[in-house]
């Protein structure tokens, strides 16, 4: 699907409002390399914390290449990614990846080295290229100047995906305490990153809090083996969704309203899962779900939220009808199936629940008080379910889109529809497949140690945190 911001209307409309024209985005397809071009790697190599050695070990699978200023060549690793990577910048050379390794960062003062050698090599980062930041979380317990430093790197990561051009992104992935750089969901993360498959992430910091998870057999099949369930996934993102499950590997049940019954039907087909027509709102639609899935596929591994309705109108004006439809559709209905199976017995094997939130949960927006208390309880929801699944290796985390090009936006008046577009540091909307990869990254083994998050999908939008 072509982004509407390329378009020729869309194009000669965004002249006319003065916007700059967007660029479009590199996405995945089969065969691409996770990174098309050189990566540099910049951090601490020497000393007790060899994260970045580490880092640029992963990357290559052999010592990194020989730099302008000589230093260590790290340690070798298995299954190594094949990257051609250099430690240190190389005049006049040109990257489509840098990774700033900041986990021994303690004060602002050592900022100074990694991040101007970075910025060195910005104005020559290739179309679409990724800036990834490694750092830690910053608490409370922490010395005041480390509590800072940390904090300062968020910022930073803001800052620079503020500033990009080309359709590059700049990202941060924020370990916890005890986490090292090659903890599974480090790995995974710091992948995703880097792929073409968070295009639309961007200016985001994700936190990997621990160090469970596992790396997959197959990275183009992380999800093999497992049977995921989507709601609403007759058409828009809930589609996107079921199929970009079903390409990692996933066996997919596509959940939706009897009246969606026939496009329903399509998509399970297209997928070669199964349709189960359901209304979510009813008191038995846990246990229907779960019956489904273990007698047609003896088992059920992923639930994915994405039912969704809208029922806008002035928080003045709101009408109860309008208010309790989309409490029950967008909230009500999730915590009533999870319920259901966090209490079954049979949903114990490395679960992954990812629910569907919204930059309106995070910002709230006029006319949507009632779509806003359920995103916002989205995000609630899964901070809260997290804990209960842990035991069992699970996790429970949420996306939340920005501008998103589906049917429904197309139906927005065309100028306000290219205001949205722009509301975001990539100036324009993204498409659903880029939502789906977000929810395949969180139900992967690889997100283990993701717990309890909200991941935004926007291209950095001005809307919220």
């Amino acid at each position: 699907m072509a982004n509407p911001i390329t378009t020729t209307l869309s194009a000669k409309l965004s002249g006319l409002l003065g916007f700059s024209p967007a660029v479009p985005l590199r996405r995945w397809s089969a065969g691409q390399p996770l990174v098309d071009g050189k990566v540099l790697v910049l951090g601490s190599g020497t000393g007790p914390d060899a994260d970045a050695d580490a880092v640029a070990a992963l990357l290559s699978g052999s010592p990194a290449q020989p730099s302008a200023t000589p230093d260590s060549a790290g340690t070798e690793v298995l299954d190594g990614w094949g990257l051609d990577v250099y430690r240190h910048p190389v005049p006049d050379e040109r990257y489509a990846a840098v990774v700033l390794v900041l986990t021994g960062v303690e004060h602002p003062d050592a900022l100074h080295e990694p991040l101007l050698a970075a910025a060195s090599t910005l104005k020559k980062l290739a179309r679409g290229g990724r800036v990834v930041t490694i750092s830690r979380t910053a608490s409370a317990s922490d010395a005041p100047a480390v509590a800072a430093a940390r904090q300062g790197v968020d910022a930073v990561v803001r800052t620079i995906a503020k500033e990009s051009r080309g359709g590059a992104t700049a990202n941060g992935i924020v370990l916890g305490d005890g986490v090292p750089v090659t903890a599974a969901s480090a790995v995974g993360a710091l992948r995703f990153l880097l792929s073409t498959r968070s295009a639309f992430v961007h200016g985001q910091l994700l936190a990997v809090d621990s160090t469970a998870g596992a790396l997959p057999a197959d990275w183009d099949a992380p999800l093999a083996g497992r049977v995921a369930v989507v709601t609403g996934a007759a058409r828009g993102i809930g589609a996107a969704i079921a199929r970009t499950l079903a390409r990692d590997g996933a066996t997919v049940v596509a959940v939706d309203v009897p009246a969606a019954g026939e496009q329903l039907a399509a998509v399970a087909n297209e997928v070669r899962g199964t349709a189960l027509q359901l209304d979510i709102t009813a008191p038995d639609a846990g246990a229907t779900i779960l019956e489904h899935a273990l007698a047609r596929h003896g088992h059920l591994d992923v639930v994915v939220h994405n039912a969704g309705i809208t029922r806008d109108k002035l928080f003045a004006n709101m009408t109860e009808a309008q208010w309790d439809s989309v409490i029950a559709v967008n909230i009500a209905a999730q915590l009533a199936i999870n319920e259901a199976l966090l209490t079954s017995g049979d949903f114990t094997d490395a679960p992954r629940i990812v629910s569907i939130s919204s930059t309106t949960g995070l910002a709230g927006n006029r006319g949507q008080a009632n779509y806003a208390a359920t995103k916002g309880g989205v995000i609630g929801m899964v901070r809260a379910t997290a804990p209960l699944l842990e035991p069992f290796g699970g996790t429970a985390n949420a996306v939340a889109p920005g501008f998103i090009e589906t049917e429904m936006t197309a139906r927005m008046p065309a100028v306000t529809r290219q205001v949205a577009r722009q509301l975001n540091s990539l100036q324009q909307g993204g498409l659903p497949v880029d939502v789906a990869e977000a929810v395949s990254f969180l139900a992967s083994p690889q997100a283990g140690g993701v717990v309890g998050r909200t991941l935004r999908v926007c291209g950095q939008n001005v809307v919220g945190a």
